[in-house]
């Protein structure tokens, strides 16, 4: 299909698409209960004539597929986006502003979810597809895994709708990057995510008598300190390593020290060596350090999000297609990864994964508001780039 027929069909899909992104902004719901969300989806996929299954990944994903319309397809490919919002409180004065208190689209997947719907609208209108395309769209990124529930129900290997894929690509709203431009690299993207609750254990006494207890706050403020050393003195200088201690909580009154503390954070890796190492350096120093001070740590760790690593052959394929797309100029190459995590990681377990970025940052804007802020939202004038990107990554042959 010649370019100017593609942005021709998009365009006209972009008022509709506009007003279903502003109403998904307006009702954000968090993971694993985006059931107004996954409602929405199921009625347009349907109002298209697009096969779904619904119900997946404990409830509310979607996985919907459109066949190939040519004798001799290519391999199946696959296209994601992530439905669920944040728990925090909307700042930005909009008149679509979030109706949920404590709830809103600070990640930007009312966009994302909005994009790969409009890229099944314009995909179902298309007549020549010359390879099958699944498209899904999951739940409970922040937190949840709903991408590891999505792949454990079979999304990717032809168990819920579709022949097995060997494609998968996703994006992200980016707002270090203007709009009109995407951005990807082979290779390590984004970061495992590994989160902790510690609890440091002591005995309790007087605020005027301390000799006479075993005191949790210094010997956590220790800790907190000492596991900086992690990335200092454990972790070659070349690597990548990130030991946040996030919350802090503990005690009840001034002249009391307390019984316990307790503070929770996130350990950020880029290869499994620095993951394990982090990992085994992170239980001795907490352990020693409270043991030293009379006190017992327990810890309680979750192994979040694997890394995500962009296959080599997915993403050249993504560059080449990009590139021809937009023009040189509007597709980057991104030198580093990012600390940030992604579930998106998990699919690259079962078909060759790439992610890209997508920039909502508009033009003559030296700064935009960033990811998780309380006064982000998606740039409307992002979704052309996104949709055109992922149709051409499916109309590829």
């Amino acid at each position: 299909m010649e370019s100017q027929q593609l942005r021709a069909l998009i365009a006209g899909e972009m008022p509709s698409l506009i007003t279903i992104r502003h109403d998904l902004h307006r009702h954000p719901e968090l993971g694993y209960n985006e059931n107004r969300t996954s409602a929405t989806l199921s009625r347009e996929l349907t109002a298209m004539g697009v096969a779904h299954v619904t119900g997946l990944a404990r409830g509310t994903g979607i996985a919907a597929h459109l066949p190939a319309t040519t004798p001799n397809p290519g391999e199946a490919i696959a296209l994601r986006a992530d439905i669920d919002a944040l728990p925090i409180e909307e700042q930005t004065g909009l008149a679509y502003a979030s109706v949920h208190p404590g709830m809103m689209h600070a990640c930007g997947h009312d966009g994302h979810t909005t994009n790969l719907l409009g890229v099944a609208r314009v995909l179902s209108k298309i007549a020549h597809r010359p390879r099958p395309v699944t498209l899904i769209f999951q739940p409970a990124e922040e937190g949840g895994a709903g991408g590891l529930a999505m792949c454990n129900d079979g999304v990717l290997d032809g168990r819920v709708i579709g022949p097995p894929v060997k494609h998968i690509y996703g994006l992200h709203g980016w707002p270090q990057l203007p709009v009109g431009v995407v951005a990807s690299r082979p290779g390590p993207l984004l970061a495992a995510t590994d989160n902790f609750v510690v609890t440091i254990k002591g005995t309790q006494a007087h605020a005027a008598y301390p000799h006479f207890g075993r005191d949790p706050i210094i010997a956590a403020s220790q800790c907190i300190g000492a596991l900086q050393t992690i990335a200092s003195r454990n972790v070659s200088p070349l690597d990548s390593i990130v030991v946040t201690v996030a919350t802090i909580s503990g005690g009840t009154a001034r002249n009391i020290i307390p019984q316990s503390v307790r503070f929770v954070g996130t350990m950020r890796t880029l290869t499994p060596e620095v993951r394990v190492i982090g990992r085994e350096r992170f239980f001795q120093i907490v352990r020693g350090v409270a043991s030293s001070l009379g006190c017992e740590a327990v810890i309680d760790w979750e192994e979040g999000y694997p890394v995500t690593h962009n296959d080599p052959q997915a993403t050249e394929r993504f560059f080449s297609i990009a590139t021809d797309t937009l023009g040189v100029g509007k597709v980057l190459h991104v030198d580093q990864p990012t600390m940030g995590g992604e579930d998106f990681s998990y699919y690259g377990r079962y078909a060759k994964a790439c992610f890209f970025v997508l920039g909502v940052c508009p033009p003559n804007r030296a700064a935009y508001p960033t990811l998780h802020q309380p006064d982000f939202d998606f740039n409307d004038d992002a979704l052309p780039t996104g949709i055109e990107v992922m149709c051409r990554l499916a109309l590829t042959e």
